[in-house]
């Protein structure tokens, strides 16, 4: 495991995708989802800082203070396509409407992440450019029947098999799409422990 100069991390999301790219950075972390924030957000103005305002309402939503040796992670990913800004489908006719929508489109994935101490606080984004292909309503409706977006995003999963079969072509981070940006997620977290910070 690497070294983090004594500070323990926090991971505040319950998304398994998050954990597994956390655990593929080889650090020692633990997983705290309470929270008392509500996400909440207007689908009809969208607006790039959204998923950078959720992330920070998840921190500070966060159940007690931070001790002095805590570093709290929390992250927000949302998809933009055109004028609609979408987060997580609430059912299944909404996933359907979401990928009709996605589909033969440019969209941007927008991910962003607040890593916060006791007496520091940093928010960051990263956004990432997907290309789909014009998917059927077969493939649209077998994705969604055999894996249940229900928890993601645009009601999609870039990692999944609609990711195999439907993505075209992608500008940026892969792992962004996924709804972690663990290479900036690391840059940020080494300045943190940082001996004289």
């Amino acid at each position: 495991m690497v070294d983090l100069n004594g500070w323990k991390v926090i991971l505040g999301s319950g998304s398994p995708r998050r954990r597994e790219l956390m655990e593929s950075l080889d650090i020692d972390f633990m997983v705290d989802t309470d929270t008392d924030f509500k996400e909440s957000f207007n689908v009809h103005h969208p607006d790039g800082f959204v998923p950078e305002r959720m992330s920070e309402g998840k921190s500070h939503g966060f159940h007690r203070p931070l001790a002095d040796d805590e570093i709290l992670i929390t992250a927000d990913t949302m998809v933009f396509c055109g004028d609609e800004m979408m987060g997580k489908p609430r059912d299944r006719k909404d996933a359907v409407r979401m990928l009709r929508d996605l589909s033969g489109r440019e969209h941007q994935v927008i991910t962003a992440v607040t890593i916060r101490t006791a007496t520091r606080e940093k928010s960051f984004s990263d956004l990432t450019r997907v290309w789909f292909k014009e998917l059927s309503d077969s493939e649209i409706n077998y994705y969604i029947n055999n894996y249940k977006p229900f928890d993601k995003a645009g009601a999609y999963g870039c990692q999944e098999w609609i990711g195999a079969v439907g993505i075209s072509r992608i500008e940026g981070s892969f792992y962004n799409v996924v709804g972690f940006p663990v290479h900036r997620v690391w840059e940020e977290l080494m300045e943190f422990i940082k001996p004289d910070h």
